[in-house]
């Protein structure tokens, strides 16, 4: 069964906000409301600059499952987190939970107040009928149902954002890190590994100490 992933690939990314826009459109999202969005780091800094595409992860973990008090989040059989709205009562626990900010609320207020929470739904719909006018107007277009790939990653022009089938997506990746003999870096591999080439062996552990 495939599990549904996204993945931004920084050297790619160019900022266009491309990605922000088509989810924004494709899907009717409230004003105020931002399912995507594009961070960049290091900005203004010549030669460390980097972007990229950040929404929910999907996560196969997910701490907004495990916060949320009327369990109105849950998951499907690709790997796509959802949640209902029907039972989302704006308590706001799964926006501190998550540690991507895909959590959004249309109003800004005390518990209860926020209205009810709307983050991405990998273009996946919710849990009414598929491709009804109820489903729409609640979570925005169903295109897996469609067979099509979530709106951001398709209108992405220099396929920087990948989405689909965690498998294929690494698959991808790591044909175009080992094609441009760099990539690791970008995901923290010095600060994982320490100094040295990307994709080289990490160092074999110390031998014990013989008695």
């Amino acid at each position: 069964m495939a599990r549904m992933k996204f993945l931004c690939d920084a050297e790619r990314c160019i900022e266009c906000n491309g990605c922000v826009t088509a989810c924004k459109n494709e899907n009717e999202v409230p004003w105020g409301v931002n399912r995507r969005r594009v961070v960049t780091i290091n900005d203004g800094v010549v030669g460390a600059e980097k972007s990229i595409s950040v929404a929910c992860m999907h996560c196969s973990d997910a701490p907004c499952m495990a916060v949320c008090p009327v369990d109105c989040f849950y998951k499907t059989d690709d790997g796509v987190v959802l949640h209902d709205k029907d039972l989302c009562i704006g308590c706001g626990y799964c926006f501190y939970a998550c540690p991507f900010g895909a959590p959004q609320f249309p109003q800004a207020g005390a518990f209860g107040l926020r209205g009810k929470m709307d983050k991405c739904t990998f273009c996946a719909g919710g849990p009414e009928a598929d491709r009804s006018a109820a489903e729409f107007e609640k979570y925005g277009r169903n295109r897996l149902s469609e067979g099509k790939l979530p709106a951001c990653a398709e209108m992405c022009s220099t396929k920087a954002l990948l989405g689909g089938d965690g498998d294929v997506v690494a698959d991808i990746y790591r044909e175009r890190v080992l094609r441009r003999g760099k990539g690791s870096e970008v995901w923290g591999w010095g600060t994982a590994y320490g100094p040295g080439t990307p994709g080289a062996r990490p160092p074999a552990a110390p031998q014990g100490r013989k008695s």
